[in-house]
């Protein structure tokens, strides 16, 4: 189905017809997806890794229309760093699908294994959800990573990128198909959405019974969408309003270097640190202040803060509940933990807070206490990605309390089935 002329007869189809006719294929692919064995799906990963370094020139040559078309638009300085690829952020994304590759396959796994009364023995094991429909903005790499994340667990995909990075998309998905069908793959367990038409999105939304799991990934305004419109179910986040205390008891130096890492290393990820808390008697306040300011990080702090810096200016309302994905941060001083607590639990998005300090005592209070989806000692925010947890890669952090929390990979993206296996048992 991905062949100009197929596009074509599809982009010619009512949107709903077309998302039936795309997950039709998907289903009928991931049946056969879910026969194959561990190796064929690892080998098949790794081949689809090689065809996209091979394709490096073309896939870059795309991502150059991308750009120039972000810049005509206006796009601002972190979407375009979303956007660009260059041969190293290539080499990251061949890099994390084979880290896919050589994951354990979660599918098969068993569970659990008990008896029942009645003599049977009951056993859960790991299955694939089905067909996963991936609707994301700006990364090109996301590409990449939900296909793989999809293919190693047994499910089909279906993608829908961003019109900003459209090019890029097209470039990856054709390589990534490339490599994988070599190695058996159906071309159908793996598709991208041929047209870039909001109403396609508004089908997939609405696709109950054909697509099984829908997760977005992008801006506040495409995630409440989906949360809003989707009838089928939904694996998101819609912020990251992420947190850093930093505790009385923290130390001077690691304090400062961990808050110019959660904020200034890439302000443009969901990890990024949007505010930091300092505890009242935290001696070395001005000095952390004074390097992100000297960073070129905008503070926009509370009263207590901006007589500690004058550059720092006052906070608005509406900061503590923004996700800046720029140079900017919120500031405030607290009295003690149980005020950076009380602050967290009333902004936070329930993506990644931290605590630095070398107080076992306040941080396993702070572990245990703050009710995000990542909770982090004496550690940057901008760890908060499944990469950096040894899951090979992520297709999403996951906020809420069902199916899966924080970043979603091989695991996150399974189910599971009773097996019960009797000796002809019949209940009376």
């Amino acid at each position: 189905m991905n062949d100009m002329s197929n596009a074509a007869e599809l982009t010619d189809l009512a949107p709903d017809e077309m998302v039936a006719k795309l997950a039709k294929n998907g289903r009928a692919a991931q049946r056969k997806l879910a026969r194959m064995g561990d190796s064929q799906k690892a080998e098949a990963l790794r081949a689809a890794a090689a065809a996209i370094r091979q394709a490096e020139a073309t896939i870059l040559e795309a991502n150059a229309k991308d750009i120039a078309a972000g810049e005509a638009r206006g796009l601002s300085s972190a979407m375009l760093d979303r956007l660009k690829l260059d041969s190293e952020r290539l080499e990251g994304i061949a890099g994390a699908i084979e880290n896919v590759a050589a994951l354990p396959d979660p599918v098969g796994e068993e569970i659990s294994r008990s008896q029942a009364p009645a003599g049977m023995t009951l056993v859960r094991r790991r299955i694939p959800i089905g067909l996963i429909g991936i609707i994301y903005e700006s990364r090109p790499n996301v590409t990449a990573d939900a296909a793989s994340l999809c293919l190693r667990s047994g499910n089909a995909a279906l993608l829908r990128g961003g019109s900003e990075a459209v090019h890029s998309n097209r470039a990856l998905h054709a390589a990534f198909v490339e490599g994988a069908s070599q190695e058996g793959v159906p071309a159908g367990a793996i598709q991208l959405m041929p047209t870039q038409d909001r109403e396609a999105v508004g089908a997939m939304l609405k696709a109950a019974g054909l697509i099984d799991m829908i997760v977005p990934r992008g801006g506040k305004g495409l995630v409440a969408r989906v949360q809003e419109d989707a009838r089928v179910p939904v694996l998101a986040h819609l912020d990251g309003i992420c947190h850093t205390y930093i505790d009385e008891e923290a130390d001077p130096g690691m304090a400062k270097d961990i808050a110019l890492n959660a904020k200034m290393r890439r302000t443009g990820i969901c990890g990024a640190m949007e505010t930091l808390l300092i505890d009242q008697g935290f001696k070395s306040a001005p000095d952390v202040l004074a390097a992100l300011l000297d960073a070129g990080c905008e503070l926009r702090g509370d009263a207590r803060a901006q007589e500690i810096d004058d550059r720092i200016k006052p906070a608005e309302g509406d900061d503590w509940d923004t996700e800046y994905l720029d140079a900017i941060l919120s500031v405030a001083i607290v009295a003690g933990i149980g005020e950076a607590m009380e602050h967290i639990s009333q902004h936070s998005s329930g993506h990644t807070d931290a605590i630095v300090t070398s107080d076992d005592a306040a941080a396993e209070r702070f572990l245990a206490e703050v009710d995000s989806a990542i909770v982090m000692h004496n550690a940057s925010s901008q760890f908060a990605d499944g990469g950096e947890f040894g899951l090979g890669a992520e297709i999403g952090i996951a906020t809420g309390r069902l199916h899966a929390r924080g970043p979603v990979a091989l695991e996150g993206l399974t189910t599971y089935k009773w097996q019960v296996l009797g000796q002809g048992q019949a209940r009376s």
